[in-house]
């Protein structure tokens, strides 16, 4: 049975693809298809490889399609030994294997969604993979941000009581130094009070 993306017309077909969705290993007719991993855990600006295997007589047409709360897009589409033809969308993000893999770069929270995998022979079989990517920000970023916050607070910190403890001992000897020249302005006016008698 061949089922495309997008073209199950009846209830039957439609529950077919929904199977072929869920389950990451099946074989058609002259098509198998493996996903080793079918559900990938990532963070933001990891790079990705959403690994396949395949086996089919002759050489296939493997196509990418993403779909997402966002829609469906095609994503790249080529044949093994051939020049892929990468949508716009993912230029520059995309690297492609000749065994069906595809590796996504610097990947973001918006590419979170499920990839799938269409391998067709030149007679016409084809086989529907599925993987699902969840990806998630980086929670320690922001802990980054407030570890540096805090240690500059520390420091600014340090450096006010550093200058704190310099008034506190200039201002103990100027009080000293004062004390010291009250003592002698007393001592000397007592003199001369004595001298006067």
């Amino acid at each position: 049975m061949v089922l495309e993306v997008g073209k199950c017309k009846t209830k039957g077909q439609q529950l077919a693809r929904a199977f072929l969705l869920q389950h990451p290993m099946a074989e058609g007719q002259g098509v198998s298809l493996y996903i080793p991993q079918a559900t990938i855990n990532a963070t933001v600006e990891e790079d990705i490889l959403l690994s396949v295997e395949y086996s089919c007589h002759g050489v296939p047409t493997i196509e990418w399609m993403y779909s997402s709360n966002w829609g469906t897009q095609k994503i790249v589409e080529w044949k093994p030994g051939t020049q892929a033809n990468i949508s716009q969308s993912h230029k520059d993000r995309v690297c492609t294997f000749d065994n069906g893999s595809i590796q996504l770069f610097s990947v973001g929270v918006r590419d979170s969604g499920y990839y799938v995998i269409t391998v067709t022979e030149r007679l016409g079989s084809s086989q529907l993979g599925t993987i699902v990517l969840h990806v998630s920000e980086i929670l320690y970023e922001d802990l980054h941000f407030v570890a540096v916050f805090l240690a500059f607070l520390v420091a600014v910190a340090a450096v006010l009581i550093s200058l704190m403890w310099v008034c506190n001992k200039c201002a103990y000897k100027f009080q000293r130094k004062r004390r010291h020249k009250l003592k002698e302005s007393t001592t000397e006016e007592t003199e001369l009070q004595d001298v006067e008698c």
